[in-house]
C-alpha cells in the first residue's frame, strides 16, 4: 500500500480519497490474476499524459509475460493504446494489442476505475501474444534437462497418455523393434505440414526419420539434439533413450521456424540501423568539413567563432551516430556519448596551456538515439560555455559530469569550479543557452536548473528514460 501512496503522490494529482480507492482495488489483484491466468495491473494517470503502473499481480499457475516488476514504470500512450483510450473516453476497452515495458507483445482488456465521473485509474488484464503458444498451460520439453525429459516420457504411457497432449512439441515414441508405437497430435499435425500423407503412427521409424542416421544417433549419455531444415521449416530434433522394457527411444521435435525468421529479421534490422547511422554520420561530417573551410577563409573573428561553435555542435551529433553505427541497435551507452563529446569539446575549445580536468561520474546505461543526440548537444553546450567563460585568467580548472539513473527520470549534473556568473542577468538571447533550454524542455521533456556563484556553476537537467521508446504493434 505504501508504494501506491508514494507513486500516486509523486507522479499524479490524485487526492488522498482517490488514492485510498486505488489501494482498495489493489487488494483483489492476486485473486483476479489466478482466476484469469493473466497479469493484472492498476495504472494511474501521470501529470504528463502517460500512465504510471502503481500495482501488479502475476498469475500463480501459468507463466507471467514479465520477467521483472513494472511497478513504478511508465505505460506510454503509443505502446498501450487500450489504456490511453480508457483514460480518454472513460469506457472499457477489450482485446487490444500492446507493447510492454520489456518490449513483448500482449493483449489488453482495460476497465476504468472512477471516483464519480473522474477516471482515477484503470484495471488491466493482460495476456501474452505468442503465435507459437496455442495453449498457455502447455509444457515445454525444450526448457527441461535430458534426465527430466526421459523420466517424464517413461511415465507418459498407458493411463497417462493424456499428458502428451500437454507438451508443446511433437512427440514420437519408438519400440525395441523400430516401430512408431505412439505419437501425439502435434506430431501428426507437423508431419502433415512437412508433406507426409500417412500418419507416422504404426510406421517404421526409418521411413519417417527427418535427419541423417549419423546425426540421429544418441551420444553416450543417451541424448542428442540436432537442428535441421525440412522444406520451409526449421526444426530442433531431440533423440532420448528411454529406460523402459517396451520403448527404445523417444523423439521430441520443436518447430523453430518462427524463431529462425525472427533471428534473420533482427540481423537485417541491425545491418539497416548500422547503415542508416553510418550515412547520417558521414553527411554530418561533410557539413562540418564545409564549415571548417568557411572558418579558414574568414578574416572576421566573430564569424570564425560562430562557425566554429556550429561545427562543434554538428560533430557532437555525428559522434553519437558513429557510436550507434558501431552498436547496430538504436541504443547506446550514455557514458560513451558523454566521453566522446568531452574529448571533442576539449579539442576545439580548451585554451592552449590551460590545464582542465573533466571527470565523468555516476551511472552508465543505455538510451535511445533521440535521447543520446539531445544529451550530446546539451553536454556540448555546457562544456563549451565553461571552457570559454568560467576560467578566465586561470591556469587550471575542474569540471565534473555526474550521471544518476532513476526509475522514471534520470539526471545529469555539470559542475565547474570557475568564477561563476549572475544567473538573473544572463543574456537570454545567447544561442547556446537557448539550445540547452529547448532540448531539455521540448526534446527530453525534463527540467533545467542553474546555480552559479563565486565558487562555480552547477547545472542540472533531467529527462524521461522512455520518452522516445515508440514500438509498432501489428
Amino acid at each position: 500500500m505504501d508504494i501506491i501512496d508514494e507513486l500516486c503522490k509523486k507522479y499524479t494529482d490524485l487526492t488522498d480519497e482517490e488514492i485510498a480507492i486505488i489501494q482498495g482495488m489493489s487488494a483483489v489483484l492476486q485473486p483476479l490474476a489466478n482466476l484469469e491466468d493473466a497479469d493484472i495491473f492498476i495504472d494511474c494517470p501521470s501529470e504528463d499524459g502517460d500512465a504510471i503502473v502503481v500495482a501488479e499481480a502475476k498469475p500463480s499457475y501459468v507463466p507471467s509475460s514479465y520477467k521483472k516488476t513494472v511497478v513504478g514504470l511508465l505505460a506510454k500512450q503509443e505502446n498501450e493504446p487500450a489504456v490511453a483510450r480508457t483514460f480518454r473516453l472513460g469506457v472499457a476497452t477489450k482485446q487490444m494489442k500492446a507493447v510492454t515495458q520489456e518490449n513483448t507483445r500482449t493483449i489488453q482488456s482495460v476497465e476504468p476505475i472512477k471516483n464519480g465521473d473522474r477516471v482515477i485509474g484503470v484495471l488491466i488484464r493482460e495476456q501474452r501474444v505468442d503465435e507459437q503458444r496455442q495453449v498457455s498451460e502447455r509444457l515445454h520439453f525444450s526448457e527441461q534437462s535430458y534426465e527430466q525429459i526421459a523420466n517424464a516420457l517413461t511415465h507418459m504411457v498407458g493411463s497417462n497418455n493424456w499428458l502428451t497432449e500437454c507438451i508443446d512439441e511433437a512427440l514420437i515414441m519408438v519400440d525395441k523393434g523400430g516401430l512408431v508405437t505412439f505419437r501425439n497430435s502435434l506430431a501428426r499435425h507437423l508431419y502433415r505440414q512437412l508433406g507426409y500423407i500417412e500418419d507416422p503412427l504404426g510406421q517404421i521409424y526409418e521411413n519417417i526419420r527427418l535427419i541423417d542416421s549419423t546425426d540421429d544417433a544418441e551420444d553416450q549419455s543417451g541424448y542428442s539434439v540436432v537442428e535441421t531444415s525440412v522444406g520451409r521449416h526449421s526444426l530442433s530434433i531431440k533423440r532420448i533413450q528411454l529406460d523402459s522394457e517396451d520403448m527404445d527411444f523417444a523423439v521430441v521435435i520443436q518447430d523453430i521456424t518462427w524463431k529462425k525468421e525472427q533471428e534473420k529479421a533482427l540481423i537485417l534490422k541491425s545491418v539497416a540501423i548500422k547503415e542508416m547511422h553510418h550515412r547520417v554520420k558521414n553527411n554530418l561530417q561533410t557539413i562540418a568539413s564545409l564549415l571548417r573551410l568557411q572558418v579558414r577563409r574568414s578574416d572576421n573573428g566573430e564569424t570564425r567563432k560562430v562557425l566554429g561553435e556550429s561545427m562543434n555542435r554538428i560533430l557532437s551529433i555525428a559522434t553519437t551516430h558513429e557510436l550507434l553505427a558501431q552498436s547496430g541497435v538504436d541504443q547506446v551507452k550514455i557514458g560513451e556519448v558523454i566521453l566522446n563529446i568531452k574529448n571533442n569539446t576539449v579539442r576545439y575549445f580548451a585554451r592552449p596551456h590551460f590545464d582542465v580536468s573533466i571527470t565523468l561520474e555516476g551511472d552508465d546505461f543505455e538510451v535511445d538515439s533521440d535521447i543520446a543526440t539531445s544529451v550530446a548537444l546539451i553536454i556540448n553546450e555546457l562544456l563549451q560555455n565553461s571552457l570559454q567563460y568560467a576560467f578566465e585568467d586561470r591556469e587550471t580548472g575542474l569540471i565534473r559530469i555526474v550521471v544518476t539513473r532513476g526509475e522514471l527520470y534520470s539526471r545529469i549534473e555539470v559542475i565547474d569550479n570557475g568564477g561563476g556568473y549572475d544567473v538573473e542577468n544572463v543574456r537570454t538571447d545567447r544561442l547556446g543557452l537557448s539550445i540547452v533550454q529547448t532540448m531539455v524542455k521540448d526534446k527530453l521533456r525534463g527540467n533545467l536548473s542553474v546555480e552559479s556563484g563565486p565558487g562555480g556553476t552547477h547545472v542540472t537537467f533531467d529527462f524521461k528514460n522512455q520518452i522516445m521508446e515508440v514500438a509498432g504493434v501489428t
